[in-house]
């Protein structure tokens, strides 16, 4: 018996080694869960493009649009865990969607086998140029002198924008007015105009704002500083380090995928992310190349959950 076990053991080892060396023998989907064109788009074309020269297979896009990417996440979810469907996750789908809406068709832990995670774009603390203040303890004091008087826009209720700066409260203690505007460049617009002091976002759309010293970064909030703001420090050298914050794109797959197919695509999309040219693909669109292994983004995702599950209900936020 003893024999005939070992025996078994050896066999599906070798069947799982055979189907990780064939792997993959016809065309991948991969499913961007927003319409063609977005950032989401040309990131997860770019993912697909590498990862059909590494792999030999065509691995073809899939726009599944709507819902703030929510049809397209249950879609995935609901796909065959083959390995020839991948889906292209973001905060939104796995992370800030489930924290406000409980009964989403999909478990963003269970449904899933994170793969590595593609790209991040950290939130900056941005303030107005009129704004008195130009580090974040400042930010902060003044905040703590004027509670509920210092107003920070966002692209509407429950929208990643808002729930930063929800974080931003929370970590820092400190009352202050969310404005939601129909869209980022609604609330920049105020934000330009004087009408509210500040905004907690991804540089990337401030840029020319920045350069010309209409907005102000204090803070960034991430680990490390921005090679684009070298001079701007971390939230955690300006004294928050509770404060860490980002939007990111990843690759996952539909839970129950074989270990070697994740392993193999993990492998060959860490590799193409660790390249000049994913550096410079990823950096005009405001965001940086940001591969690991499925344990991180596992974990990061976990983590994310945590924070925005807090911040909603700390804001009260209830979407149907």
């Amino acid at each position: 018996m003893r024999y005939v076990s070992w025996l078994a053991v050896l066999v599906f080892s070798l069947v799982g080694t055979a189907a990780a060396q064939t792997y993959p023998a016809k065309p991948v989907r991969l499913i961007v869960p927003f319409p063609p064109g977005g950032n989401t788009d040309i990131v997860g074309r770019f993912i697909a493009q590498k990862l059909t020269e590494s792999l030999g297979q065509q691995v073809y896009v899939e726009n599944r649009g709507g819902a703030g990417g929510t049809i397209g996440a249950e879609a995935a979810a609901k796909s065959a865990a083959d390995g020839y469907t991948l889906f292209f996750a973001t905060t939104g789908t796995l992370a800030s969607a489930p924290s406000m809406q409980p009964d989403l068709r999909y478990d963003p832990v269970k449904a899933f086998a994170p793969i590595s995670t593609l790209a991040n774009a950290p939130v900056v603390v941005l303030v107005a140029a009129p704004v008195p203040v130009n580090t974040l303890q400042e930010l902060i004091q003044m905040a703590r002198a004027k509670p509920g008087q210092l107003k920070f826009g966002s692209a509407g209720t429950g929208h990643f924008v808002h729930l930063a700066g929800e974080m931003f409260k929370i970590a820092a203690g400190v009352e202050m007015l969310h404005v939601p505007y129909k869209g980022v460049n609604a609330a920049l617009t105020d934000m330009l105009g004087g009408r509210i002091e500040l905004m907690f976002d991804a540089p990337a759309q401030y840029e020319p704002h920045l350069q010309s010293g209409k907005v102000r970064a204090i803070a960034v909030a991430h680990p490390k500083r921005l090679g684009r703001l070298p001079n701007v420090p971390t939230t955690a050298e300006a004294g928050l380090p509770g404060y860490e914050l980002a939007s990111w794109f990843g690759l996952a797959a539909p839970a129950g995928t074989p270990a070697e197919v994740i392993t193999r695509v993990n492998a060959e999309v860490v590799k193409a992310l660790a390249t000049q040219e994913a550096a410079e693909t990823l950096g005009k669109l405001g965001l940086e190349a940001a591969g690991s292994t499925p344990q991180q983004y596992a974990a990061m995702i976990a983590e994310d959950l945590a924070k925005w599950r807090k911040a909603v209900k700390a804001a009260g936020i209830k979407l149907e």
